[in-house]
């Protein structure tokens, strides 16, 4: 159950980046150089959110 809660708040971390972050990437009128960088902004942080998913579903796991 616990395990469940974790996703379910990773999920909702994952939609708000997703909402937030790439919508100035997409919608955004500003040079190509500042969509670029904030594009690779949210990119790292999706490899956070996952690197942080992944170890704390393996340190609940082997509790």
């Amino acid at each position: 159950m616990k395990n469940f809660f974790v996703i379910l708040v990773f999920i909702c971390l994952y939609l708000l980046v997703g909402f937030f972050g790439l919508g100035p990437v997409i919608f955004a009128d500003g040079a190509m150089q500042e969509r670029l960088i904030t594009l690779a902004i949210v990119i790292l942080i999706f490899i956070a959110l996952t690197y942080l998913l992944l170890r704390l579903l393996k340190t609940r796991i082997r509790k």
